[in-house]
C-alpha cells in the first residue's frame, strides 16, 4: 500500500531509535511501558525532562491490559476503611475522565439487594464514597426499588429481591489508554520504545547512571546514560532491583486475576452489576464493554509470575459459578468468548497473611542505596499520580532540577469530548477522522477482518503506522481488543492481519506465517 511521502509519522520506530542515539543523556530512563512506567513518564515530560521510556515486550501486554476495564476509587478499599486510597483515586478518576473523554465513560453501577438491611447498608456507604468524590463525583448513588432494578438489569436473579442500589463509576480501555500515553509523551519530547529489554544498570561513581538495553528487533545494544533510572515494570521490579543487588528481597506478591468474557445477552441493559461479597470475599463485576460483557475477577495467590498468566480451571468455575447465582442466564463454559488473566503487583508486607486481597493497593516508592528508584503497587486508577509522587522523590532528593508537575491538565492524545460510543471507532478519538480519510484512499480498508467483530482492515494499518504495532499481537490484543472480545474470531483474523502488517513493514512471507503461529500459540491461553 502506497504511503504518501509527506505523511508526518511522529510515532515511527527509526525515527525514535534515531532520536536515542542522538541524546548523549537523559534526565529520566523509565524501565516498563505499562500504566505505571507510562504513567511516570507523563509526570515526567509535564515538567520538561528529557524522558526515555524502554519497554521489553508491547505497551500494557502484562497486566495493564487485563484489568476490570474501571477506573474506579475502590468501594471495597472504602469498606477496608482505607479513605485515603479511595480519596486520592476518586481525583484520579474525574480528572481522567476530563483528559481522556474518549476512552474514560461515566459507567452506572446496580448492587442488587437479597436483605432486608443491604439497601440501607450499601446506599450510606456508598453516599460516603459521593463525598469523598467531591466536585469530581460521576453522578448520586441512590436506593431503588425491585421494579427498577428488575428494569435496569433485567437478567438478574429475581428470588429474594428485594431492591437495589445505583451508583456510579468510570469505565475505560486499558491498553487504547496505554497506547495513547505513549503517544502523549513522545509528541511532548520522550522517546517510547517498546521491544527494547534492559539487560544491566549502568554504575558510576558507585550509582546508577544509566542502563544497557537491547533493541529486540535488530538485536543492538545500547549503553544509555541517564541522571535518573526509575524501576516501574510492576510485577518484574525485582528483577531489575537484582540486577543492582542480586540477593534482594522480593518486593511484590504476585496475585492472579482472571476474567471471562460473555455475550450482551447475559448482560442486556447499559448498567453494570457489582456484587459485593463473593465467598472468597471479594468483590465480582459483570460490565458491558465493548458490546461483549466482562465478569470478574479472582484472586489466587501466585509464586511465578509471567506475561502471559493462564487462567486456573478452578477460576473459571469460581466465576461461573458464582456470576450464575445472580443472573436467570446462567453462564456455560460453551458461553465463554475469551477467559484473560492478570498479574496483580501488590505490594508485598513483612508478615504477610497470604490474603492478597487484604495487600494494599496503595503504592510504595523506595530509593535503593545506588540511587535506583522503584515505584511498586498501586492501580490503573491512580497512575498519573503515582508518577507525579515517584518524579517529586526524585526532585525532593536534588536529582534534578525542580519544576512543577502540569501532569493533572494534560490532554491524551486523542482527546476528544462527548464521543459517540456506539461508534466502533470511537475510541480513536481525534484520530478518527484520519482513520476514516485511510479508508475513502484506500476503500478495501473499509471491509471487516471479521464478521463476528467491528474491526476493519485499516485499524491494522493505522497500528502499525501509527501506534507503534510490531506484531499481530500488538494489534489484535492491544490496538483492537479481538483477542479480549471474541477469542476465536480473533485467530480468524491473524492471516489478513498479518498480511495488511507486513505490506506496510516491509516483512516477507516468512514473516507472516511466522506471526500467525505465534499468535496461535498466545490465543490458546485465551479459548475454553
Amino acid at each position: 500500500m502506497k504511503k504518501m511521502d509527506n505523511e508526518i509519522r511522529p510515532f515511527r520506530r527509526e525515527e525514535l531509535i534515531k532520536k536515542l542515539e542522538q541524546e548523549e543523556k537523559w534526565d529520566v530512563i523509565v524501565i516498563g511501558g505499562g500504566a505505571t512506567g507510562l504513567g511516570v513518564a507523563l509526570d515526567s515530560v509535564s515538567r520538561g525532562y528529557r524522558t526515555l521510556v524502554l519497554e521489553q515486550s508491547d505497551f500494557a501486554k502484562g497486566t495493564s491490559s487485563r484489568s476490570t476495564k474501571l477506573v474506579h476509587g475502590g468501594v471495597r478499599y472504602l469498606a477496608q476503611g482505607n479513605i485515603g486510597l479511595v480519596r486520592e483515586a476518586l481525583r484520579e478518576r474525574g480528572l481522567l475522565l476530563k483528559n481522556a473523554p474518549h476512552l474514560v465513560k461515566n459507567q452506572s453501577f446496580v448492587i442488587p439487594n437479597y436483605r432486608w438491611w443491604g439497601g440501607i447498608f450499601y446506599t450510606v456507604g456508598l453516599k460516603i464514597y459521593d463525598l469523598l468524590a467531591g466536585k469530581l463525583s460521576l453522578g448520586a448513588s441512590v436506593f431503588i426499588g425491585k421494579d427498577e432494578t428488575l428494569k435496569r438489569i433485567p437478567t438478574v436473579k429475581t428470588e429474594g429481591l428485594r431492591g437495589g442500589v445505583l451508583y456510579h463509576d468510570g469505565q475505560f480501555d486499558d491498553s487504547r489508554l496505554a497506547v495513547n500515553l505513549a503517544q502523549t509523551c513522545i509528541e511532548h519530547g520522550a522517546v517510547v520504545l517498546n521491544y527494547t529489554e534492559v539487560r544491566g544498570l549502568l554504575k558510576k561513581n558507585s550509582h546508577i547512571g544509566g542502563v544497557i538495553a537491547a533493541d529486540k528487533e535488530t538485536g543492538k545494544i545500547y549503553n544509555i546514560d541517564g541522571d535518573v533510572v526509575v524501576n516501574a515494570t510492576g510485577i518484574f521490579v525485582d528483577n531489575i532491583l537484582r540486577m543492582e543487588k542480586p540477593d534482594s528481597r522480593d518486593l511484590v506478591r504476585p496475585s492472579q486475576g482472571v476474567h471471562l468474557v460473555l455475550d450482551k445477552s447475559f448482560l442486556p441493559g447499559d448498567d453494570a452489576v457489582m456484587i459485593p461479597k463473593t465467598d472468597d470475599g471479594r468483590v465480582l463485576f459483570a460490565v458491558p464493554w465493548h458490546d461483549r460483557v466482562v465478569v470478574g475477577t479472582t484472586d489466587t495467590p501466585l509464586d511465578e509470575h509471567s506475561l502471559e498468566p493462564q487462567a486456573l480451571e478452578e477460576e473459571i468455575t469460581f466465576i461461573l459459578k458464582t456470576s450464575g447465582r445472580y443472573l436467570t442466564k446462567k453462564p456455560q463454559r460453551k458461553d465463554v468468548r475469551s477467559v484473560f488473566a492478570g498479574l496483580r503487583p501488590l505490594a508485598a508486607t513483612e508478615g504477610d497473611s497470604g490474603k492478597t486481597k487484604e495487600i494494599s493497593r496503595s503504592h510504595k516508592i523506595l530509593v535503593s542505596e545506588a540511587g535506583l528508584i522503584t515505584i511498586t503497587g498501586g492501580k490503573w486508577t491512580t497512575f498519573r499520580k503515582m508518577g507525579e509522587d515517584t518524579i517529586s522523590k526524585v526532585v525532593a532528593l536534588k536529582r534534578l532540577p525542580k519544576r512543577d508537575s502540569k501532569s493533572a491538565t494534560m490532554s491524551v492524545h486523542g482527546a476528544k469530548p462527548a464521543p459517540d460510543f456506539n461508534d466502533p471507532l470511537y475510541v480513536y478519538g481525534s484520530d478518527r477522522e484520519k482513520v476514516m480519510a485511510l479508508i475513502e484512499e484506500h476503500p478495501e480498508l473499509g471491509e471487516k477482518l471479521d464478521d463476528g467483530l467491528p474491526y476493519l482492515k485499516a485499524e491494522v494499518v493505522w497500528a502499525a503506522r501509527h501506534e507503534m504495532a510490531r506484531t499481530v499481537e500488538d494489534v489484535l490484543a492491544r490496538r483492537t481488543r479481538a483477542l479480549f472480545l471474541d477469542a476465536r474470531a480473533a485467530v480468524r483474523m491473524a492471516g489478513e492481519t498479518a498480511r495488511l502488517m507486513a505490506e506496510e513493514l516491509g516483512y516477507d512471507e516468512q514473516w507472516q506465517k511466522e506471526q500467525v503461529r505465534a499468535f496461535g500459540e498466545v490465543a490458546e491461553n485465551y479459548i475454553i
